[in-house]
């Protein structure tokens, strides 16, 4: 198989970030995290420096830095480490949408509410390359409006694999919320029934894992074995069903504990906010909004 893929484990937020390189060097980074200490307000870049030192290492060349959407239980590392390694910055075009809404929520005058701060916006269905891998967005809306999968196919003939960012997370985990502004139950369980509709062996690649039992972090499962054991969505779970489990378990969950910092940097392409003119960049907080 031509494609490789590195993952790495941000464990403080469970997400995972992976490299897909080609095997002649080329190489997109999908959904970079940076470190972020809510108690002070520090960023760190070890997480985004774990992975920098893979690309170095093996010499690689950063051609994309993928956002699957805007995360809010993370900061984005896309802007770090694009000023150590070039490569274009990407989202799904629907991040107009939420940086509408946030933008007006956070009341941030330097948010553009049309995309402009990516280097990219993909459309569903859209193409692109990485070096000799074809690739494909894949508009999977539900979380957020701004929800993008991406399809890599193996020239060698190989399975595809496809990074489902929020939508699917491993089967005994389910699938993710939908109670943010902009979300849809409805529109979640379409998206990933499109994605269920890929070949069987189509490996997905998760953003996130929250290990039930003691089981250690994993990154991957079939959409064979998302469609036989995924405890949400599995195959004979009907949309109405699952709306309803849906709306009734998002009703019990808390807000991310990075949501405030996370999506008013996130909604400008991982771009911290402006200094102030002590030099200082701060970060807002909506009092008694959520």
């Amino acid at each position: 198989m031509t494609i490789s893929i590195q993952p790495f484990f941000d464990r403080a937020t469970s997400t995972f970030t992976y490299v897909v390189d080609d095997g002649t060097g080329d190489c997109a980074i999908v959904d970079p995290v940076l470190g972020f200490e809510m108690a002070t307000g520090r960023t760190d870049p070890a997480p985004a420096d774990a992975i920098a030192a893979f690309v170095a290492a093996r010499g690689l060349c950063v051609r994309r830095l993928l956002e699957t959407h805007a995360h809010a239980d993370h900061l984005s590392a896309g802007p770090y480490l694009r000023r150590r390694f070039g490569g274009r910055l990407a989202i799904g075009a629907g991040i107009a949408d939420v940086q509408r809404v946030f933008g007006n929520i956070f009341h941030l005058e330097d948010v553009s509410r049309d995309g402009s701060e990516f280097d990219q916006l993909f459309a569903n269905g859209d193409t692109f390359s990485i070096g000799r891998l074809r690739a494909t967005a894949m508009a999977v809306p539900g979380h957020t409006p701004a929800d993008m999968a991406y399809r890599i196919d193996d020239p060698d003939g190989g399975p595809p694999a496809v990074f489902v960012g929020d939508t699917l997370f491993m089967p005994d985990v389910g699938t993710a919320r939908c109670d943010f502004p902009g979300g849809d139950p409805r529109l979640l369980y379409r998206s990933i029934r499109s994605l269920l509709d890929l070949p069987g062996d189509t490996m997905l690649y998760v953003c996130h894992d929250y290990p039930p039992n003691g089981r250690e972090p994993a990154c991957r499962a079939s959409v064979a074995e998302q469609r036989s054991g995924n405890i949400h969505v599995r195959d004979g779970i009907e949309e109405g069903a699952f709306v309803a489990m849906r709306r009734a378990r998002d009703k019990t969950l808390a807000i991310p504990a990075l949501m405030l910092p996370s999506v008013q940097v996130n909604i400008r392409a991982g771009r911290l906010p402006p200094p102030d003119a002590n030099g200082t960049a701060y970060l807002r907080i909506p009092l008694n909004r959520f």
